[in-house]
């Protein structure tokens, strides 16, 4: 009976409220639970109890039970998690552009009593907070920044909507906005902006890879240069040292077979000497008739003879 009415006026009623679209929700007071002495609560909800006109006590979910006539369920308060579309609304962000930006709102219902006694209508009381606190928090940004913190301005709307409704029981969870509208000619200008970018960067890369690759060339040529100087440097080293070495080689050589003449020299001198000392000296007469010294053990003849001995061998 209660659904066919709220149909014929062109509302909604959703637990209590009755809701008309453009306009906020009425209580629909002959919604509420009536006082049948013996009452089940379900899960997640609260009921308010007025006794005579006055707060009572708060059910608890089960078994429950109240006295008739004087006991009255006044309100009838959900504890589940509540999910609210905030409507679409025009803003103007610092740098004077009209956004028209929508969101959802997820709340919850806290106090009870304080939801209940606290203000008229808990969720649309919230839901125009949030409209207001949007539109103030987007006052403050510039467009591009609207775009950038967009979860920063979230939190913010969220911390302006708890302090505002801490005294209606209510804690809003998270906001989260849906879509942001910009004005055609905005947009036209933003794909403008983002096209000019896009080739400012594409730009910037092809100049830097062509700045790189000079680079990586130049380098190429002084990595060859400094190559090419370095084998010419050992390709000397290694000659004067391959000349040195055969120099000193042949010093050694030379040097060996002085050696060994002026031993063979020394050794012959000796004998010579030796054997002039013991060969006994034949009279001057005799060496005068004979008008040759050959015979001569040790004369300059067998010397040279000696000396060509030693030479061959």
């Amino acid at each position: 009976m209660l659904a066919r009415a709220a149909r014929g006026t062109g509302g909604i009623l959703l637990r209590g409220f009755l809701w008309a679209p453009g306009r906020a929700p009425r209580r629909a007071s002959s919604g509420l639970p009536r006082n049948t002495v013996v009452l089940f609560v379900p899960q997640q909800e609260a009921w308010v109890v007025e006794r005579m006109g006055r707060f009572h006590r708060i059910l608890e979910p089960g078994l429950n039970i109240l006295i008739p006539v004087l006991d009255r369920i006044r309100y009838v308060q959900s504890l589940k998690e509540i999910v609210i579309n905030v409507p679409e609304q025009s803003a103007v962000t610092l740098d004077n552009v009209t956004l028209q930006i929508d969101g959802v709102l997820y709340l919850r219902i806290m106090d009870p009593y304080k939801a209940s006694y606290g203000v008229e209508d808990p969720e649309y009381a919230v839901t125009q907070l949030a409209q207001t606190t949007m539109r103030s928090e987007l006052g403050k940004l510039s467009l591009d920044k609207v775009f950038r913190e967009r979860e920063s301005l979230n939190a913010s709307i969220v911390d302006a909507i708890n302090q505002a409704a801490d005294c209606w029981g209510i804690r809003c969870l998270r906001y989260e906005i849906k879509d942001i509208h910009v004005p055609p000619r905005v947009k036209e200008s933003m794909q403008m902006q983002v096209e000019a970018e896009r080739r400012k960067r594409a730009t910037v890369l092809e100049s830097e890879g062509t700045r790189e690759s000079a680079i990586n060339v130049a380098e190429g040529k002084k990595q060859a240069q400094i190559l090419a100087s370095e084998a010419e440097k050992a390709e000397q080293i290694n000659q004067a040292a391959g000349e040195a070495s055969a120099v000193l080689a042949k010093a050694k050589a030379k040097a060996e077979a002085i050696r060994i003449l002026a031993a063979a020299l020394t050794q012959h001198a000796m004998g010579v000497y030796g054997a002039l000392t013991k060969a006994p000296v034949p009279a001057a007469q005799d060496l005068v008739s004979s008008g040759s010294s050959r015979d001569v053990p040790g004369t300059d003849t067998s010397l040279d003879e000696e000396l060509d001995r030693v030479k061959l061998s």
